[in-house]
C-alpha cells in the first residue's frame, strides 16, 4: 500500500478513533456489528485488516473473540493497543504491514476476517484481487469474511449537502456513477470508489461465496446532517431512528445507494 496512505493513517489516528463517535458515522458502526453478529461465528479467531485504532477489535474482544490486529499504521496499531489495555483485554497480535506482504507460509488460521479498508485504497485491480485472494488462503474452510467498500452511488448522494461543487459540472458529477479514482489531493487519501455490482462481481472473481450485503448507512445515506439534528434535540428520535436503520441495512430498497457498502462472503 502506497506510503502516502500509512501517512494520512499516521496523522490521524485519533480522528479515527473519534470518527466513529460522531452521531452519523455511528450508523455505520453498528450497521456492520449487526453484520458480525449475524454472520460470524459465535467464537474463534478473527484477524481484523485495516484495523486502525482498534474500534471493532474492541467489540470483538468484548464477545469473546480472539483477535489480531493488521494495519499499515505502526500509530495506528498503538493507539489500538493502549485503548485495548486500558480496557483489561487482550489480543493475540498487533501485525504492522500491508496485507499484501503477508507470507504465503499463513494458511486457515482464522474462522473470520474483517477487510474494513484496503479494498477502498488500492486504484489497482490486481491488487485488490490479491487481497482477497489473500484472505481466502488465510480463512480456515467455512470461514467468514466482513469486506468493505466505498459505494460511488452512496458517495453522490452524500455529496449533495457535503460538496456539491461536483454539481456544477454534470461531467464532473457523472464521475460517481462507476468506478472512480481519487488521489491524496482530491480524496480524504488516495481511495477507491465502486459500485455495488462492481465490489460484488470483485468478490466472486475471487471464489467466495456471497452470504449477503449490507449499505452501511441503510436509508439516512446522506442526511448526516439531519441525523446529527436529531441526535442534539431529540434522543429519542435519533435513538429510533439508529436502531431502524441497522436492523434495516441489508434491505435491497435501501443498500445500493450508501456510502459504504458491506459484504459478506464465505469461503
Amino acid at each position: 500500500m502506497r506510503n502516502v496512505i500509512k501517512e494520512y493513517y499516521d496523522q490521524n489516528c485519533e480522528r479515527e478513533w473519534k470518527r466513529l463517535e460522531d452521531p452519523y458515522a455511528r450508523i455505520e458502526f453498528f450497521s456492520t456489528l449487526y453484520m458480525i453478529k449475524k454472520y460470524f461465528p459465535e467464537n474463534g479467531r478473527v484477524l481484523d485488516i485495516g484495523a486502525g485504532p482498534g474500534r471493532y477489535s474492541i467489540e470483538l474482544l468484548k464477545r469473546g473473540y480472539k483477535v489480531s490486529l493488521l494495519d499499515v499504521s505502526d500509530k495506528c496499531l498503538n493507539l489500538a493497543e493502549k485503548r485495548i489495555k486500558d480496557l483489561g483485554l487482550h489480543a493475540e497480535e498487533y501485525i504492522c504491514m500491508d496485507i499484501k506482504d503477508l507470507s504465503n507460509n499463513i494458511c486457515e488460521e482464522y474462522d473470520a476476517i474483517l477487510l474494513m479498508g484496503p479494498m477502498y485504497h488500492s486504484h489497482n485491480k490486481e491488487e485488490r484481487k490479491k487481497i482477497l485472494i489473500t484472505c481466502k488462503r488465510l480463512l480456515k474452510k467455512d470461514g467468514v469474511i466482513l469486506i468493505s467498500y466505498i459505494n460511488s452511488f452512496g458517495v453522490l448522494k452524500a455529496g449533495v449537502s457535503e460538496f456539491p461543487d461536483i454539481f456544477n459540472s454534470l461531467d464532473e458529477a457523472d464521475k460517481y456513477l462507476g468506478e472512480l479514482k481519487l488521489s491524496a489531493q482530491e480524496g480524504f487519501t488516495e481511495s477507491y470508489f465502486a459500485t455495488p455490482n462492481i465490489a460484488l462481481s470483485e468478490v466472486e472473481s475471487s471464489e467466495f461465496k456471497v452470504l449477503s450485503y449490507a449499505g452501511a448507512e441503510s436509508f439516512l445515506s446522506g442526511l448526516g446532517d439531519v441525523v446529527t439534528r436529531h441526535y442534539i434535540e431529540n434522543r429519542n428520535i435519533y435513538l429510533n431512528l439508529l436502531k431502524l436503520a441497522v436492523e434495516r441495512c441489508e434491505d435491497i430498497q435501501f443498500r445500493d445507494a450508501t456510502e459504504h457498502l458491506i459484504i459478506v462472503a464465505q469461503k
